[in-house]
């Protein structure tokens, strides 16, 4: 029992790297269109196009746990809309009003806070002096990155309606994290992701035809319909169900830590297609988010 226990902690660790390595191309594909496409029309396509890659596959199940999923419904209507309707769609609209300093200090940094508290209070997980020193060093780490080292650039922080926007987005899905490790195991987790994403686009539709309503226009092009569709297969289908896995298999406390890796991998992906250069700053941090890492997932933290 020990060696699967380690096992599974292995595996979830793998699959949390996995989903955040996917989701960090969200931040910089997403601010690339956001001159062609509206935040909560962004939201509602991606939604959208994965609840379509998904369908073929997950309907099947979907028959044979249909008194499942009715029996359930209050539950999945909670973990999409926190998850699916409103998580994404804060980010997006936030990318509109608050700088990107903002908006990746914000939205890392407070989600892992607010999701050891709710795991704490809602699943009575342990908060050990690994998991808490873990999570100082990762929050370190975010800041020494988004601050470049400079105290000025930190003095300089104030909060602005978009940063509004990103604590939403973030304690939605510190919400999601905490009901998805809930998670009934009679649901499949193919079956689960094919009705979330299909009940959070739902949700979004009608902000959807608002936005149209107030003159939202999307300009369609292939690189956008390129984007979304990357949105929608990798960011969410992929991505979604290695971190749900993840979720069940180290628990929200430790799982939710893994989102500081964001804007680390976010960076080297900026060096790679954008050609930017990396600094010292950039591998202090990075040695801190991961020794953070490795502080909150030793086996003592439980």
């Amino acid at each position: 029992m020990p060696n699967d226990s380690k096992k599974d902690s292995y595996l979830g660790i793998l699959l949390a790297i996995l989903a955040v390595i996917i989701w960090s191309g969200n931040f910089i594909i997403s601010r690339g269109v956001s001159a062609q496409i509206g935040p909560v029309s962004l939201a509602f396509y991606r939604w959208l196009m994965a609840t379509i890659i998904i369908a073929p596959f997950a309907w099947k199940t979907y028959r044979e746990e249909k008194e499942l999923v009715r029996v359930n419904w209050k539950y999945l209507c909670w973990v999409s809309l926190t998850g699916i309707t409103i998580f994404n769609t804060c980010v997006y609209v936030a990318g509109h009003y608050t700088t990107a300093i903002n908006l990746a200090l914000i939205g890392t940094t407070s989600s892992p806070i607010f999701a050891t508290i709710l795991a704490v209070i809602f699943l009575k997980e342990r908060l050990s002096g690994f998991r808490i020193a873990g999570m100082i060093i990762c929050i370190a780490g975010i800041v020494l990155l988004i601050s470049k080292g400079s105290w000025q650039t930190l003095a300089g922080f104030h909060f602005s309606t978009g940063d509004i926007w990103v604590l939403v987005g973030a304690f939605a899905f510190a919400m999601y994290n905490i009901l998805v490790k809930r998670r009934t195991q009679t649901l499949s987790a193919l079956n689960f992701l094919f009705v979330i994403f299909a009940l959070g686009t739902i949700m979004l539709f009608p902000f959807f035809i608002g936005e149209l309503f107030l003159g939202g226009t999307t300009q369609w092009s292939w690189s956008l319909f390129s984007v979304i569709l990357y949105l929608g297969a990798g960011t969410s289908v992929i991505a979604f169900l290695c971190w749900n896995i993840a979720l069940q298999k180290l628990g929200a406390g430790r799982t939710v830590l893994f989102g500081n890796l964001i804007p680390i991998f976010s960076t080297l992906e900026a060096v790679w297609l954008l050609g930017e250069e990396i600094t010292n700053i950039h591998i202090i941090s990075g040695l801190l988010v991961v020794l953070g890492l490795l502080l909150a997932n030793a086996r003592k933290s439980g």
